[in-house]
């Protein structure tokens, strides 16, 4: 029987309570399925692959030591993160080898180690809302091809995408979308994986409706993956506060654009990781850099404000 986050939690609550760690009663736990977390907030900073979306390559690693090369590989982006002393990295699978080998995954494995680096994740794009059949089927084998992928590296997080509508209804949708949800994670929590649902667009748009989608998924292994640039309406740091206690990845951008705004606004750091203290958020949070700037003139810049404001 597939356990659920409610029930998971109760079980956490009362084994806890048993070995005396004061974690919140079952009861406190029945009105919502939210990640009860122990102890004080903890940020742990991680950089995404992402970042350097434009400049991944085939780089030898003399050509990534010289200062005029600007293409990178896995290799030089843990290196690249080491250097600038961070806890993680985020490995987005985009740039890395569709059919990798086990091998390779290994040794990727091993050089963050031996740079002690933790591996913070890995993302993949994919659609949840698509139709039943052999394109849906696709879909679901291809996160679950990622979430072994994951585990082989030594990754606890796998980012995941929800969908569009598609002609649907909006409850047509979250329904196909949730039930994809419940037979990956039940997949992923088998090698104790997490997964986050990005809010990135589509029918996780608006928080309301990622939250719901969320709390219906019966998965203890499945929650938010936190984008602070993706939200764009009228309150995005109060849909970001909403989002928190569902949180276990948080993937952090430089700019926000508020609804009706006509222009990106540089993003308020402080008061975004006081919303992620406040709302008892343990975990990694990943500069994901898409401004436009040079991200290697720019990222080091925003690496260190970003470790002021966590200070």
């Amino acid at each position: 029987m597939q356990l659920t986050k409610r029930d998971f939690l109760k079980t956490l609550g009362t084994a806890s309570a048993v070995a005396g760690f004061g974690v919140a009663s079952p009861a406190s736990l029945s009105a919502a399925a939210s990640i009860q977390r122990n102890g004080k907030p903890r940020l742990n900073l991680s950089l995404a692959a992402y970042s350097f979306r434009d400049f991944f390559g085939t780089a030898t690693h003399a050509q990534r030591k010289s200062k005029d090369a600007k293409a990178i590989d896995m290799r030089g982006f843990i290196d690249y993160c080491a250097d600038h002393e961070l806890e993680g990295a985020e490995l987005t699978s985009y740039y890395l080898d569709q059919n990798i080998e086990q091998t390779e995954l290994i040794a990727l494995k091993r050089h963050a180690f031996l740079r002690g680096i933790a591996i913070s994740g890995t993302a993949v794009g994919n659609e949840f809302t698509l139709p039943k059949g052999e394109k849906r089927d696709a879909q679901i084998a291809h996160v679950k091809k990622w979430i072994g992928n994951a585990a082989i590296m030594g990754a606890p997080h796998v980012r995941v995408f929800a969908g569009g509508t598609r002609g649907q209804s909006l409850k047509q949708a979250q329904a196909l979308c949730i039930e994809a949800l419940e037979e990956v994670g039940e997949y992923a929590g088998k090698s104790g994986i997490f997964l986050g649902v990005e809010n990135h667009g589509g029918i996780v748009a608006e928080a309301d409706s990622l939250l719901e989608i969320v709390k219906a998924t019966r998965s203890a292994w499945v929650g938010i993956n936190l984008d602070t640039g993706n939200f764009h309406t009228d309150d995005v740091y109060g849909d970001i506060a909403r989002c928190v206690p569902y949180a276990v990845n948080v993937q952090l951008k430089v700019e926000i654009q508020p609804l009706g705004a006509k222009q990106r606004s540089e993003t308020d750091l402080k008061r975004l990781v006081k919303i992620l203290r406040e709302g008892g958020y343990q975990g990694f949070v990943a500069l994901e850099y898409e401004a436009a700037p040079d991200p290697w003139v720019a990222v080091p810049e925003w690496l260190d404000r970003l470790k002021e404001a966590i200070g």
